[in-house]
Parts: structure tokens; C-alpha cells; sequence
């Protein structure tokens, strides 16, 4: 189930909400687990048990190593490596199969395995929260079902962001929702739904046609990659979106997960705004255990390289994804250990320009479905092939989907929110601003009852 879906707009959520307003609080929380389970196993009942187990492995793991201190580094490594194995079970056998029937000339492919839905958001999220027990940094749950609550609650369960324990700790025990919590919610669900569909459906299609049929034409590569460029942004920002609104409206505060990315101004600043979630798991969880930037300058570059490498191949078992996330190394590298000081002297505008294209090369790369079409598609962006043909079919493209494109630049940037910030106190403004909300809501349901393009990139993970 998809929060951009007619059961789960006008069925899943409408029943939800009902119920949950009506019952006493001490059942709100178990009603919320049991439609966050039903919401996962519409996909797939029988990859519930996996979340199950997961969480159970990190229940039983958080309850030892509160009882067992002395031994609870021994504990958290079999906890661990428990997550970390089921984890590579059902998201890399298929990628290790095909590789070694390559290297090995026979077919090893002897059984399929699907990968569950979502698997890499919750296994990290279940995972930080048995580490942060051994850390101290937050109180052993006692109540099973009240961490299985904080790992499977809908909003963020199969894409993000993902949500540390030590968040929401107090709101799974106590909290309230407030009319402004709820009336907040409300507004962050449509934006981030209208998002979805009207800008990055639009830029999805556009995105597909040049990748997946392929192009000798510069303009029309650079039109394609732009595309996927703002389809990859506004699909996952606007399922955060949605999933930190659903999660207001009942009284959870998730953090931030995207923060205006293409504004920045280098590659550290971008991956300071972009999947903030993920960046600081990574970070928190595997640099700094590491030994971060504390035991010299070689042992730093190559703490980093180990973070990039296993943050390319988190997103995917895939060779592309692995380089994407080297790709990105270097360049960070190259910030950190080359230019260091030099940077902030470039003008901001071609530091904006560098760090923009950049994004998007490594945005192609991400799409590509090996190196080969990466290269060809690279090759043809920068073979300057303006063919009468082309032009005449990028002009095509720009003036089929130009609106969007407007609309996709706009709300890449915080000029929204600058807005209802100048006048929040304005009550002429608050009816305006809930009218075009209403209006927006509307008109993105009239786009999704009128397409069959529907997509979440970061389902896959």
C-alpha cells in the first residue's frame, strides 16, 4: 500500500483516523499497531514475519544486554550480525548468485529470493535502537509490542525517514495531539502528496522515456537527466513529507529528512540536507565507531571510503550503486583533503553550478542500469549532438512538461515556506493558504484517478 493510493486516501486512513480519535488513549497505541501491521502485509503478508523476527531478535537482544552488562558487547555483536545477516539474505543473495555465475561460467541461480519491502529502513531503524540500549543513550522497552509500534508505525515503516528510538521514546509512552499538531499534519500530508504526484509522476515519465528508450541527442540527455533528477527529489522528499505529517496528526514529531538539497553550495553541504536521516545513521553508527577523523588523516580518508562504499550498496545490489557511492567519496575527498579552505573563496554561484552538476551526474549513474548505459548516457549529455531531430524533440518534451519543470524548481527551493513565514500572523493569509491547500489536495486526486504512473523510487530499498 502506497499513501499516494485510492484505499489508502479514501479506506486505510479515513477508518484509521475514526477509531483513533473516538478510543481512549490507552488503545491508541495498539490500534495504530495493528493498522501499521495490516498496512505492511497488504504487500506482502507472508514478509511480515521478517519484520517480525527482526524486531523480536532486538527486543530479546535489548532486554540481555540490560540484564547481562558485563557481556554486552558480545551480545550486541550477535544482535547485530543476526540484523545484518537477515538484512544481506534477502537483499544481496540474488546480486552474490548472478556475480559468481558470471565469474564461475554456470548457472547458480538455483532458487529466487524476493526482497521484503522496506527492509533496509526498518532493520537500520530496529538495529539503532538496540545499539543506543548498549550506548545508555536510551531506556530498554520491555513491552514487545510497543517496539514492534516504534519500528512498524505506518508513516515511515517502508521508506523513511528513519526514526531514532531516543525521537519518539516518550511520545509511544504519553503524548497528545493538539488541533495545530493536526491541522499541521494536514498541511504537510498534501504537499508532500501533491509533490508526488503532480511534480515527480511528471518528471518520472519524462525521466523514463529518455533512459529506458535511450537517445542520440544532447539536449533531449539533458532534459532526461534533469528529470530523474527532480523526480528522485520530490518522490522521496514528498513520501517524507507525508510520513512526518501522518505522523503529527498522531502525535509523533519525526525529524527532518530533506532540506532544500539543491541549494547547496558543495557536495558535504548536500549530503548535510539530502536523506538526512540516513547520512546521520551512517554516521553515528558506523564513522564515528570507526574512529572518525580522530586517528589521523589516512585513517580518516579511509573511514570514509568504507562509509561511502556501504552507503552506495545499502541503496541497492547493484554495481552501479556501489560506484555511485564512491563517486560521491571522491568528491568529498577532494573537499576534505584538496581544496579544504580554497572552496569558500570560489563565488557562490559556481560552487551552486559545480555541486548541481555534480548531483546530476551522479543522479544518471544512480539511474543507469549498469556502467555501460551510464557511459552512453554521459557520453551523449556531453557529445553535443544538436541534430535538427533533437532539438525539435527536446522543444517537444519542454513544452509538454514545461509547467512542471516551473513547478520543480520552485519547490526545490524554500520560497513556500519564506511566504507563510512573512505572514503567519496574517489571518487573511491562513484562509487563502488552507483554500489552496484544498484546491491542491483536489487537483492532485483528479491526477491520480486520471493516471496509472505511480511509482516510489524508494520502495526498491
Amino acid at each position: 500500500m502506497v499513501f499516494s493510493s485510492a484505499i489508502f486516501l479514501f479506506c486505510f486512513l479515513p477508518i484509521l483516523l475514526i477509531i483513533y480519535f473516538i478510543i481512549p488513549a490507552r488503545g491508541k497505541n495498539y490500534l495504530l499497531l495493528v493498522f501499521s501491521l495490516v498496512f505492511y502485509a497488504f504487500g506482502g503478508p507472508k514478509y511480515l514475519l521478517v519484520l517480525l523476527f527482526v524486531v523480536m531478535v532486538d527486543y530479546i537482544g535489548g532486554l540481555l544486554i540490560e540484564k547481562n552488562r558485563e557481556n554486552g558487547k558480545k551480545i550486541l555483536t550477535a544482535v547485530i550480525g543476526v540484523n545484518l545477516a537477515t538484512l544481506i539474505f534477502y537483499k544481496y543473495t540474488m546480486f552474490f548468485l548472478e556475480n559468481l555465475s558470471v565469474i564461475f561460467s554456470t548457472d547458480l541461480e538455483l532458487f529466487e529470493v524476493i526482497m521484503p519491502i522496506g527492509i533496509s529502513f526498518y532493520t537500520f531503524q530496529s538495529m539503532s535502537y538496540v545499539i543506543d540500549v548498549y550506548r545508555r543513550e536510551v531506556k530498554v522497552q520491555k513491552n514487545y509490542l510497543l517496539l514492534l509500534l516504534y519500528v512498524s508505525l505506518f508513516p515511515q515503516l517502508v521508506a523513511g525517514p528513519i526514526v531514532r528510538y531516543s525521537t519518539i521514546e516518550n511520545e509511544i509512552q504519553s503524548r497528545k495531539s493538539s488541533l495545530d499538531d493536526v491541522c499541521y499534519g494536514i498541511e504537510r500530508f498534501i504537499l508532500g502528496f501533491a509533490k508526488k504526484i503532480i511534480i515527480a509522476n511528471q518528471m518520472g515519465m519524462l525521466a523514463d522515456i529518455v533512459f529506458d528508450e535511450g537517445t542520440a541527442y544532447t539536449p533531449v540527455a539533458w532534459l532526461g537527466a534533469i528529470a530523474y533528477m527532480f523526480q528522485i527529489y520530490f518522490d522521496f522528499s514528498a513520501y517524507s513529507d507525508m510520513a512526518i505529517g501522518l505522523g503529527r496528526i498522531f502525535g509523533f514529531h519525526f525529524l527532518e529528512n530533506f532540506n532544500f538539497p539543491y541549494v547547496s553550495k558543495s557536495i558535504k553541504e548536500f549530503w548535510s540536507r539530502w536523506h538526512i536521516s540516513l547520512s546521520t545513521w551512517f554516521r553515528d553508527y558506523v564513522y564515528i565507531p570507526l574512529g572518525g577523523n580522530r586517528k589521523g588523516s589516512m585513517r580518516h580518508f579511509i573511514n570514509m571510503g568504507i562509509v561511502w562504499a556501504l552507503t552506495g550498496f545499502w541503496h541497492g545490489a547493484e554495481w552501479t550503486f556501489l560506484f555511485w557511492g564512491l563517486y560521491y567519496f571522491v568528491f568529498l575527498a577532494i573537499e576534505k583533503f584538496v581544496i579544504r579552505d580554497r572552496l569558500e573563496r570560489i563565488p557562490s554561484s559556481l560552487r551552486h553550478i559545480a555541486t548541481l552538476l555534480i548531483v546530476l551526474i551522479g543522479w544518471v549513474l544512480f539511474r543507469s542500469e549498469d556502467m555501460g548505459a551510464f557511459a552512453d548516457m554521459v557520453g551523449t549529455m556531453f557529445s553535443f549532438n544538436f541534430d535538427a531531430m533533437g532539438l525539435a524533440e527536446a522543444r517537444l518534451y519542454v513544452e509538454t512538461y514545461f509547467v512542471y519543470f516551473i513547478a520543480a524548481v520552485m519547490f526545490s527551493t524554500p520560497i513556500y515556506y519564506r511566504i507563510c513565514d512573512r505572514f503567519e500572523n496574517s489571518t487573511v493569509f491562513a484562509v487563502i493558504k488552507y483554500a489552496g491547500l484544498l484546491c491542491l489536495m483536489l487537483v492532485s486526486v483528479m491526477f491520480l484517478a486520471h493516471s496509472s504512473y505511480n511509482p516510489f523510487i524508494y520502495f526498491r530499498f
